[in-house]
């Protein structure tokens, strides 16, 4: 890199004669509520990314500093019963926030940890509270109270934590807790009794088991926040209060993140003491690991591309997110209609029903799962690469943490947006926020899909494959019968058959186009006013009924309608004007509810109107009331309409 040496000698390696960032002093710690940094001396600079950095950078919130290029990422440093399990489990090395944790400056330390999505956060806990529970032992003790409590958000992520702890202390001979919503609470309670090391629970369970004496945290070392945020976002800090200040003080407090809104740091401030911050984000919003992509479809459309995405992409696992219980239901339904091995996840399914879905996910029984938001978080599926946002997601952060199903552990994952038409710059907008580079298309058409098919069905055909006698039999008697061109080609045939179609998609150019001109049977419309508008608090809701019920016409016979200040103004089909306006005089004379709302048929629409008023210097709503309005109604102060807080109804006037 031209002008990028080391820049030893007190200047940016950018060349810009720049002083080199100071390493700040770290101050005692003052107690519970601070954040203690930590010095280093300036490490050398490295080639990072096509730039120099070095090899220390801080955390935000002015944390500390950390080394993150030339760490130690072997198992030297960790118990051997731990090291032999990871090295049984197929790691090689750790990834930088378990790396992190085990360094000597995070031992016995409370813990603010902010961190990607599949970045290994569940073990490196596991790893960081190695120390309180096994000490300098081989073994854990007889199992009593519990040494370790760790909270998770949801009931899917708080499973996974255990399951991920069960294999990291096994050898340890740990016995694990798992108290979650949905699951018997008796079963549980006999459990905790029973003895046990680690518990592993959500808020609203563990608190309650606390409240009926079921959970003793009195022997409690340390405690783990998972997906702190997310818990303060779905309303558990008062059970999260409750079980902190149930455990002893003298426990460490390990809170992860992934990011550092206030109340986060507010509960740090308030229930950790001397804490190390360490933050391993990068400095992209986006997952590095996943490839996002948006589709633009028309808004029929949505199911269709849905079908080809799937077919397209052939993915060993998938989840597609909904909005709703509904939307969930019913694309499960039509996609098994289809042919497709689907399971569903959302808030109607009990937690059996969830554990079933997720196992055959695992067991490649089932290849597509179609979820609400309740799924976003908790999941973690080897083989998922493909995540499809049938509906858009709320904001960046909800389309991230769906996305971060995918992704993980060093894998590549793909991360698609179904976006109709009309939503294309919200999206954009919500992108270009959030740092994201996405790749815009199309979705892919049912001859991309044959092609690909074709490949895939190429590859595996000339694959090598283990033949036994009976198979090489009947390919002999199958060649006696038909050319080996014939017999190909009903194997291809037999294979694609297997397959759900394709659809057909409409294409962008064969998009409706928006009809600017009026519906049929408004072509030729009579405009009418009323004297009532927004200052009388005048809303459709309300507007729409009087009109009926005052002139005797239905919904479909009203066209537009049109509210200004001081006036409301709508349109009805010049063949029923008449009997319009003699039902508006006679409902006028009643003492019905909004009789006294004068009616009057104008000329033109009201656009002409004001062009009119504009080019004689005047203003629609400055005239006054027309005392020779025609039909002698004139324009009376609105007293009737629904009264505030009716169904529908106006606001009284402030």
């Amino acid at each position: 890199m031209e002008g990028a040496a080391a820049p030893d000698g007190g200047v940016s390696p950018s060349g810009g004669g720049q002083p080199l960032p100071t390493c700040p002093a770290s101050g005692p710690s003052t107690g519970k509520g601070e954040v203690k940094t930590k010095t280093h001396d300036l490490a050398p600079w490295v080639p990072v990314s096509g730039a120099w950095k070095r090899s220390l950078y801080p955390s935000d919130n002015g944390g500390s500093l950390y080394p993150m290029e030339n760490k130690n990422m072997t198992f030297e440093t960790l118990p051997p019963l731990l090291s032999q399990a990871l090295t049984a489990k197929g790691y090689e090395a750790l990834t930088p926030v378990q790396s992190e944790v085990t360094q000597e400056e995070a031992h016995g330390r409370d813990l603010l940890v902010s961190a990607q999505t599949g970045s290994g956060k569940t073990v490196a806990f596991g790893l960081a509270m190695a120390g309180e529970l096994l000490g300098d032992a081989d073994r854990l003790p007889m199992p009593e109270k519990p040494l370790a409590l760790v909270i998770a958000p949801t009931r899917e992520l708080a499973l996974q934590v255990s399951r991920e702890l069960e294999w990291l202390y096994g050898a340890a001979r740990a016995r694990i807790a798992t108290c979650v919503g949905g699951m018997d609470a008796a079963k549980e309670r006999r459990n905790l009794s029973h003895g046990t090391h680690i518990v592993v629970g959500t808020p609203g369970r563990l608190r309650d088991h606390l409240e009926r004496g079921a959970l003793d945290l009195s022997a409690v070392r340390s405690v783990v926040l998972d997906e702190a945020d997310e818990m303060l976002d779905m309303g558990f800090r008062e059970d999260l209060e409750e079980i902190l200040d149930g455990a002893p003080e003298s426990r460490r407090t390990l809170l992860f993140s992934a990011t550092m809104p206030k109340p986060i740091v507010a509960l740090a401030k308030r229930y950790q003491r001397d804490a190390l911050r360490i933050s391993t984000m990068s400095e992209e919003r986006g997952h590095g690991d996943i490839s996002y992509q948006a589709v633009t479809v028309a808004p029929s459309d949505i199911e269709n591309a849905v079908v080809n995405l799937l077919r397209y992409h052939e993915a060993e696992t998938a989840i597609l997110f909904c909005a709703t219980r509904d939307n969930v239901r019913h694309l499960h339904s039509s996609l098994t209609e289809r042919g497709f091995a689907a399971v569903a996840l959302s808030g109607e399914h009990s937690q059996n029903e969830r554990n079933h879905a997720l196992q055959a996910l695992r067991d490649k029984r089932a290849r597509v799962c179609v979820a609400t938001d309740v799924a976003a978080r908790g999941i973690d599926l080897p083989s998922l690469s493909l995540v499809v946002h049938v509906e858009l997601p709320r904001d960046a952060e909800t389309m991230q943490h769906r996305s971060g199903r995918t992704g993980r552990a060093g894998k590549k994952g793909t991360a698609v947006l179904i976006v109709p038409y009309p939503r294309r710059r919200r999206v954009e907008s919500m992108l270009r926020g959030a740092k994201i580079p996405v790749e815009w298309g199309t979705p892919p058409s049912k001859e991309a899909i044959l092609e690909q098919d074709n490949v895939r069905l190429r590859t595996t055909l000339m694959e090598k494959a283990e033949l036994d006698e009976a198979d090489w039999a009947l390919g002999a008697e199958l060649l006696a019968e038909k050319s080996a061109k014939e017999i190909a080609a009903m194997l291809v045939k037999s294979a694609r058959a297997a397959l759900p179609a394709p659809e057909e998609l409409l294409d962008r150019s064969e998009a409706p186009v928006r009809n600017d001109g009026p519906r049929p049977g408004f072509e030729d419309t009579q405009w009418f006013r009323m004297d009532i508008g927004r200052r009388q608090n005048a809303d459709p809701r309300w507007i729409l009924p009087l009109i009926c019920r005052r002139g005797h016409v239905s919904r479909q016979d009203i066209g537009a309608i049109r509210i200004t200040t001081n006036e409301t103004m709508f349109e009805i089909p010049k063949a029923i004007a008449s009997r319009f306006i003699a039902s508006i005089k006679r409902t006028g004379e009643a003492s019905d509810e909004g009789a006294d709302v004068a009616f009057e048929p104008i000329d033109g629409a009201p656009r002409e109107q004001a062009r009119e008023h504009k080019r004689a210097g005047g203003r629609p709503n400055d005239r006054g009331p027309r005392a020779n309005a025609p039909g002698g109604y004139a324009p009376r102060p609105f007293k009737g309409g629904p009264k505030r807080g009716g169904p529908g109804g106006p606001r009284k006037p402030r």
